[in-house]
């Protein structure tokens, strides 16, 4: 469910504006972890071959990856720092900020040593 939301909000973000319908390549920055993770590896060949569209990654942290869009240096933006987004679009750099994924940190390790 989750990929399948990546792909259709890439898929909405294509089709919202004139820069999309006259540019070949989407301009993405993302945040190391999720470029890391596999799952843009995983999706995009799929979005690309749908849209017919080609997705430039930009792997920074998320600070960067704001700034980046700020600077209008990207088309789209995949991050994970709610409050950083927040303030994003309400400062007016952003629009339709939606939920794709979240982090799960697990600690593993025998009960006997907390």
């Amino acid at each position: 469910m989750k990929r399948r939301s990546l792909v259709l909000a890439l898929a909405a973000l294509t089709f919202t504006g004139a820069a999309f319908a006259q540019q070949p390549v989407i301009r993405l920055s993302t945040t190391t972890s999720t470029d890391n993770s596999g799952l843009l590896g995983y999706l995009l060949p799929i979005f690309e071959q749908k849209t017919g569209n080609k997705v430039h990654v930009i792997s920074v942290g998320t600070g960067k990856a704001l700034e980046l869009s700020k600077n209008g240096d990207v088309d789209v933006t995949l991050v994970h720092a709610r409050q950083a987004e927040d303030k994003f679009v309400a400062e007016g750099w952003g629009v339709d900020r939606r939920d794709v994924m979240y982090n799960d940190f697990i600690v593993v390790g025998p009960a006997s040593d907390p």
